[in-house]
């Protein structure tokens, strides 16, 4: 089966893994209604917030590092702000929102799972313009091999 493991999960509380390691995370199956491509055709994700109280044990298989572009509309490096008057406490919002461009997804076959995803992040050097290109690793893509293939449901619970 296909699982997919979000980067910031794995950032939180995870445990880095590497292909040919059998694993036990708790898997929630992906909803028919999820919007395509939510989960990069995975059959389920890991949850270490919630999910169900059970693990599903597999052994891990192949493990692809899921990159996505996306468009940043705010560029906190390409604002020139006046200088405040000494003494005076300025907030200034550096943040950036990005929106995932259609169809600019890649997978990039790794042997092992990484920890900590910020190295994986690149965008257009300044000067450039709003918006501009930032493509980053959210997550890896797993082929698991279970049991029977599928993540016990709830209902399934013994």
């Amino acid at each position: 089966m296909r699982v997919f493991y979000e980067h910031w999960q794995m950032e939180c509380c995870g445990t880095p893994f590497a292909v040919g390691d059998e694993v036990a995370w708790r898997l929630v199956a992906v909803n028919a209604r999820a919007p395509q491509g939510e989960y990069h055709g995975a059959g389920a994700w890991v949850e270490h917030h919630g999910g169900p109280d059970h693990e599903t044990t597999g052994r891990v298989r192949a493990i692809d590092l899921v990159h996505q572009e996306y468009l940043a509309h705010h560029d906190p490096l390409a604002v020139r702000h006046p200088e405040p008057e000494p003494g005076t406490l300025v907030l200034r919002a550096t943040g950036r929102r990005l929106e995932p461009v259609p169809g600019a997804l890649a997978l990039e076959p790794v042997d092992a799972c990484p920890k900590w995803f910020d190295a994986f992040e690149d965008e257009e050097p300044p000067p450039r313009q709003v918006p501009f290109r930032v493509r980053r690793a959210v997550g890896v893509l797993v082929t698991l091999d279970v049991p029977d293939g599928t993540p016990r449901q709830p209902r399934d619970r013994r």
